[in-house]
């Protein structure tokens, strides 16, 4: 994969950047700043990049700007964020447009680097991974959406598995069932929240921002 890193701190770029290159991975180009990192993802278009949400000039969300203003501009453009804390309203607005190819992270998964990888590559193929923490905090967040009290407990530890990243054999493996069963509870739940079969392979992201935007 050709890959775009944009984070100000360099202990930590430089050590992504090593941990990318040993999976047998190619960093095209380094950000440091917001506009840097617009200017790269223009540039480069690359397979996947990983951008850090508070980036100079201003140490806000210059990084996530940067990272939807290339999405308008090449929708489906992979992405995936880093953030030093949960913000729920960060991944909403990355899943906004319903196309995948987005992923939002807690800065400490990058420590753990088969996570990281891992949560690249699936974004990179077009899905969506987002850190156990932002499921978590949603799980305890406010009301729910009309739509997933429909579901099933068994549909809703689905959903929040899907919305991590995971395939449906990696739910069947973590929840103990075949991924037959997880297939057909899948089926359920996109019928729940009124998700078509379009063909256009977003059902699934368009379930985890339905599940994100119930808080």
């Amino acid at each position: 994969m050709r890959i775009v890193v944009a984070e100000d701190l360099y202990l930590l770029r430089d050590g992504m950047v090593r941990l990318i290159e040993a999976c047998g991975h190619e960093v095209v180009a380094t950000a440091s700043t917001g506009p840097e990192t617009l200017d790269a993802l223009r540039t480069w278009r690359p397979d996947v990049s990983v951008i850090d949400v508070r980036m100079p000039p201003d140490q806000s969300d210059e990084g996530l700007r940067a990272a939807l203003a290339a999405r308008r501009e090449t929708p489906g453009l992979p992405v995936l964020i880093l953030s030093q804390h949960v913000e729920q309203l960060y991944a909403r607005e990355l899943l906004a447009d319903g196309s995948g190819g987005v992923g939002y992270l807690l800065k400490e998964s990058v420590f753990d680097a088969d996570q990281f990888i891992g949560a690249l590559e699936r974004v990179a193929a077009g899905g969506a991974a987002m850190d156990p923490a932002v499921i978590a905090r949603l799980l305890t967040g406010g009301p729910a959406d009309r739509s997933l009290d429909r579901l099933t407990d068994r549909e809703r530890s689905v959903l929040g598995l899907m919305a991590e990243g995971l395939s449906n054999q990696a739910i069947g493996r973590r929840l103990f069932l075949s991924e037959s069963a997880i297939s057909k509870y899948t089926t359920s739940m996109f019928g729940k929240l009124g998700i078509p079969d379009d063909g256009d392979g977003n059902r699934r992201v368009l379930a985890v921002l339905a599940y994100l935007n119930r808080t």
